[in-house]
């Protein structure tokens, strides 16, 4: 009877934040890595379509600060986002390593701009391990799994998570079903 009841028992500093299920725990695979910063990041090589150089898009206006604008890419109108500024990196600059990678999700074409893109990972269950809970204000409820990869950390990330969230709102995560 106490298993019915302890919903309802949540304290006032529990947030909504803290009641969304955690992500579920990265699968074996294969992982794009990519580099934010000092940050090795990972995700699921199936949602990339292509890795393009960057070039400068065309800004939106009234656009949050990370949303750095739109190009054509053969006909498709792709929003890019960089996630150096959406993740608080602390340094950004444009060099010749900065590329953007391009992905499908939901069945919206979306590109982010990295530092640079590292390799082809596949990674085994057994090399992925669950992401700490921080109690902090950090959304971090895109990543999925740590996994180290000789003397590599690499943060996996829930792209589809990230891309449909509420203040990235490049993805709705039905817009396939429409």
């Amino acid at each position: 009877m106490d298993a019915l009841l302890t919903p309802a028992f949540e304290s006032p500093s529990s947030s909504a934040a803290s009641r969304r299920a955690a992500p579920s725990l990265a699968s074996a695979g294969e992982f794009l890595s990519f580099r934010l910063g000092a940050e090795e990041y990972g995700i699921d090589i199936l949602r990339v379509q292509e890795i393009r150089s960057y070039e400068e898009p065309t800004r939106i206006a009234n656009a949050p600060a990370f949303m750095k604008g739109v190009v054509n890419l053969r006909g498709v109108i792709v929003p890019i986002a960089d996630m150096r500024i959406k993740l608080g990196c602390e340094k950004v600059e444009y060099n010749d390593f900065t590329v953007v990678i391009v992905l499908s999700v939901h069945g919206r074409v979306v590109g982010l701009v990295v530092d640079s893109v590292c390799d082809v990972i596949e990674l085994s269950a057994d090399v992925i391990k669950a992401a700490p809970q921080i109690s902090t204000s950090l959304d971090a409820s895109f990543i999925t799994g740590i996994a180290s990869v000789g003397e590599r950390m690499l943060i996996l990330a829930d792209i589809e998570a990230l891309i449909s969230s509420a203040e990235m709102g490049l993805a709705a995560p039905n817009a396939s079903l429409q």
